[in-house]
């Protein structure tokens, strides 16, 4: 069987790296995405990469409405491996830490943290008022964790490119996918 990997893409700037992360993914053999954008995610998308939305769910196994909350995703007995939003909006981290799952982003993160599986959140603001903290702080309590983009220098990145595809390939081992050619500390 295929591991399932969802991908979300909320409305926060940085929308690159829920593309370049279905993009990585769809190269993976016997990984299946399931995919569901904000309606500012797709907003996002158009500003940010001037992307076609069917660029985008090109990428994608499976495909859903945002406002789908009886999705397949939507349920503790979909077996999936690991949900990932990417980027994720203060508001979608908002909802998520006090459990309102009130779109099906929210409600299939929920559903990973109940279930005790893998949820990724590439919060996307800065600077972070004492609210996102909290937030930030609770999600990581119930077993979430807190993933900014936060993009590293040692690998000496040369393009905005470098420095997505390393962020991902940091995301992809959290998912515990295998990548040959991640760039790896190896020490002085």
């Amino acid at each position: 069987m295929s591991k399932r990997v969802i991908v979300a893409i909320s409305g926060a700037s940085g929308a690159v790296y829920g593309v370049r992360l279905l993009q990585s993914l769809r190269n993976m053999t016997g990984v299946q995405t399931h995919l569901v954008v904000s309606e500012a995610g797709w907003l996002n998308v158009q500003q940010e990469l001037d992307m076609p939305r069917a660029d985008v769910e090109a990428l994608a196994d499976v495909i859903y409405p945002v406002q789908d909350v009886g999705a397949a995703i939507a349920s503790g007995s979909f077996r999936c491996d690991g949900m990932v939003v990417a980027p994720c909006s203060m508001r979608t981290l908002a909802a998520v830490a006090l459990g309102l799952s009130d779109n099906l982003i929210t409600r299939a993160a929920d559903v990973m943290l109940k279930e005790r599986r893998r949820l990724i959140l590439m919060v996307r603001e800065t600077p972070l008022s004492l609210a996102h903290l909290r937030n930030m702080t609770s999600v990581t309590e119930m077993g979430g964790i807190v993933f900014p983009p936060v993009p590293g220098f040692y690998h000496r990145p040369q393009t905005i490119e470098d420095m997505v595809g390393h962020t991902v390939s940091r995301v992809l081992d959290l998912l515990d996918l295998p990548q040959a050619d991640a760039q790896r500390w190896i020490g002085l």
